[in-house]
């Protein structure tokens, strides 16, 4: 495990979500429109819409925007009707990646995955070809300084299934996916903010990747992650250059 990058990796993603911010807003308002079609229009009874519209709010996506988003999911504006999709490759040195996507048309969607994947070193595998490779969870990262054994009070006693502290000094909490809101409500009301939190699938085991290597990596997401399809990629790749 690269437990030791683990902080600098996460504040790398999110500067290169800060930068892509415009991109942001359109596949957050996919999001949000999916969960309110999925599971009503209210987040106090959606937890999806719950953890889409603070990941909105995060970015600082809009208040008209998130509602449109809403009323379009509800059916009280008309949209795009959009299905859930998920396909499966292999990165640079055979690191896992997965890539979640929300599509109104699954040709075109599948052909730019596989186009990413085939000019940028991977390789689309087949459905459940890497999946077991990760746990579908709720993961927190706290930052470096945080009091370990305070916040590991107040996560176990929220309902966190284990909390990990890393090699930088930073700390991990990890709950079900179904525990998810609950766990991240109570650890804000006992004072411990998350700088990173989100229903994630989270790698099993991590593929340590750096020079060239990471580089092309690095490229490779970037590249399905600005893909208008992609929502999110997920990888077992941790790249030890990225600052």
């Amino acid at each position: 495990m690269a437990g030791h990058s683990k902080w600098a990796n996460i504040q790398h993603r999110k500067g290169r979500q800060d930068e892509k911010r415009g991109a942001a807003f359109s596949k957050l308002a996919k999001e949000i429109t999916v969960a309110a079609k999925m599971g009503g229009g209210d987040p106090g009874f959606n937890p999806r819409l719950r953890m889409a519209i603070d990941k909105a709010k995060a970015v600082n996506m809009p208040k008209d925007k998130i509602d449109n988003a809403i009323k379009k999911g509800t059916g009280e504006l008309e949209g795009v009707s959009y299905e859930e999709v998920r396909y499966e490759g292999y990165g640079i040195g055979g690191a896992a990646v997965m890539v979640d996507c929300l599509t109104d048309n699954r040709t075109r969607t599948v052909a730019d995955v596989r186009h990413a994947f085939s000019k940028y070193g991977g390789n689309l595998g087949t459905d459940g070809s890497v999946a077991f490779m990760f746990k579908h969870c709720g993961q927190f990262i706290f930052a470096p300084g945080t009091s370990e054994d305070a916040l590991m009070d107040a996560a176990l006693e929220a309902g966190a299934e284990d909390v990990q502290t890393n090699e930088d000094g930073s700390i991990e909490v990890l709950s079900s996916q179904a525990d998810f809101v609950a766990v991240k409500d109570a650890l804000e009301k006992a004072g411990f903010k998350a700088e990173f939190a989100e229903v994630t699938m989270k790698p099993l085991n991590e593929s340590p990747l750096a020079g060239d290597d990471a580089v092309r990596m690095q490229k490779l997401l970037d590249v399905l992650d600005g893909l208008d399809d992609v929502q999110e990629v997920y990888t077992t790749a941790v790249m030890d250059d990225a600052e």
